[in-house]
């Protein structure tokens, strides 16, 4: 397997010097496969990781999980969430829970405390324990159960990668990235469930697909835009108050779908455009994934510059020290280039 390159193209900055530099790797493509931008290597695999959740939730929704269980816009944006585990999102994935006849002891996303502080203060405050419902990836469990329900599957081994539902999300992934679900390499993602690796051209067609729709069977197209409906419409659900991808979806009106993922990893569906994003930080940095995709995506005119200056604070994040003082900053570098298709 070819080592993953990148291009240096965030820097982190204290005083008047540069002092850590993090490379990227990114692609950009249309629903046809033209690439409009490309860095570093991007046909080389990548654990996607929490980037392929809307896809999983498609899968969910393609079997049906919607109509069968009622299930609201929220609660779909929650499934293919990477959340922060405040009130609002562990109330959503409770509800789907109940709406298939089962509980938080179903999920085998393990626990952490809300990895928003306010949230995870409350609840120490309550005298509560974090559940799996704060887990950050209960609601794409949520919603595999809810795949299993609609199915007939046995809810109890639903992280085995032969597992019916797993079999459908895999199938459905293959279909979105144009891959063979039988030979790509697979991993056992953070939540347990089983993850797959493509490359960043291959990634960026399945959000290119998740844009324009195109190329794809009506359940699929369906499932695809009742998903990205929900993130849009409800863009806290899908990371949280003040967090990037909900703040990213957020300034642009509706107009982008954006999932970031474990070790860098991010994917964006652009819908005017038609046009699939998606990028990884080599070191695995999450610090670096914002400042590049924000820079990348001004390049390619899919954001203009009052949306970039909306979202400095991901853009060119200050650094603070522990008494509070701003010392530095993380930002793109200035000779930041890529390379565009005329």
């Amino acid at each position: 397997m070819s080592e993953l390159q990148g291009e240096p193209i965030v820097e982190v900055v204290r005083g008047k010097l540069v002092e850590s530099v993090h490379r990227v790797a990114a692609c950009a493509l249309d629903a046809h496969g033209t690439v409009e931008l490309a860095i570093g290597s991007i046909d080389t695999p990548v654990f996607l990781r929490s980037t392929a959740k809307p896809f999983i939730a498609a899968a969910a929704i393609a079997a049906g999980a919607r109509e069968r269980f009622g299930l609201e816009p929220a609660e779909i944006a929650v499934m293919a969430a990477s959340h922060s585990g405040q009130p609002f999102h562990a109330a959503a994935v409770a509800s789907i829970l109940r709406k298939i006849g089962m509980d938080a002891s179903a999920l085998q996303c393990g626990v952490h405390p809300p990895y928003n502080e306010e949230a995870a203060r409350a609840l120490l405050g309550a005298g509560q324990t974090p559940s799996p419902l704060h887990n950050n990836c209960s609601g794409k469990h949520a919603g595999i159960l809810a795949l299993c329900a609609v199915i007939g599957a046995d809810p109890a081994t639903y992280l085995q990668v032969d597992h019916p539902a797993q079999v459908q999300i895999l199938a459905l992934c293959a279909r979105m990235t144009g891959d063979d679900p039988q030979v790509w390499p697979l991993g056992v993602d953070g939540c347990g469930i089983p993850v797959f690796a493509t490359s960043l051209r291959r990634a960026a067609l399945a959000f290119a697909r998740l844009a324009s729709l195109d190329g794809l069977t009506d359940t699929d197209a369906r499932a695809l835009l009742t998903v990205r409906d929900a993130m849009v419409s409800y863009p806290d659900y899908v990371a949280g108050t003040g967090e990037f991808d909900s703040e990213l979806m957020r300034v642009a009106g509706g107009g982008i779908v954006s999932k970031a993922g474990a070790e860098g990893v991010h994917g964006v569906a652009v819908m005017a455009a038609r046009l699939g994003y998606a990028s990884k930080v080599i070191d695995g940095a999450s610090r670096g994934r914002a400042p590049a995709s924000v820079a990348a995506l001004h390049r390619l005119g899919v954001l203009s510059g009052v949306q970039v200056e909306a979202l400095a604070g991901f853009a060119r994040p200050v650094l603070y020290n522990r008494a509070g003082r701003a010392v530095g900053s993380i930002r793109p570098v200035p000779s930041f280039t890529i390379e565009l298709s005329p």
